[in-house]
């Protein structure tokens, strides 16, 4: 009785595992991209060219303005998060006002409004590469890019 008990439970055991190691496997080749894990997800950038057509020119200026924007913000993200880390600091302090309060969250909206400010500036400028066939196509991209991740 207890041999045959145990000779059930192995093969429970055995079918479980070889499930759970084909089921991973299904899964990881299923979020391939190009032989690399990407999470399942395509890069912008890829889809932009793909659904607009873009043609090579297009693509490299693509990308040059793109380097020269993100060299413009880098130093916006960091003041950002300085202004962020300055604003949330005040939790700790008990005696905090509501003028200190607003002067940090002044501080962190001018920062986030000069950001907000450069990266339109940048999709316009993006928008200039397109001609008049692929605008309306950019147009929903972009919008589509704002509202994503929103549920």
């Amino acid at each position: 009785m207890k041999n045959s008990t145990t000779r059930i439970l192995t093969i429970a055991v055995v079918l479980l595992l070889l499930a759970n190691i084909g089921l991973v496997y299904f899964i990881m080749k299923g979020n391939r991209h190009d032989g690399k894990w990407d999470g399942g997800r395509k890069e912008p950038f890829d889809m932009m060219v793909k659904e607009l057509k873009m043609t090579d020119q297009q693509q490299k200026d693509f990308k040059t303005l793109k380097e020269e924007h993100f060299k413009n913000v880098r130093p916006l993200f960091d003041s950002v998060r300085i202004a962020k880390t300055g604003f949330f600091a005040l939790i700790r302090d008990p005696q905090v006002n509501d003028s200190m309060i607003n002067a940090h969250e002044r501080s962190v909206l001018a920062q986030q409004a000069k950001l907000d400010k450069l990266t339109f500036d940048h999709f316009r400028k993006v928008r200039g590469l397109f001609t008049a066939e692929q605008l309306p196509k950019y147009d929903s991209f972009i919008t589509r890019m704002m509202n994503r991740g929103k549920r």
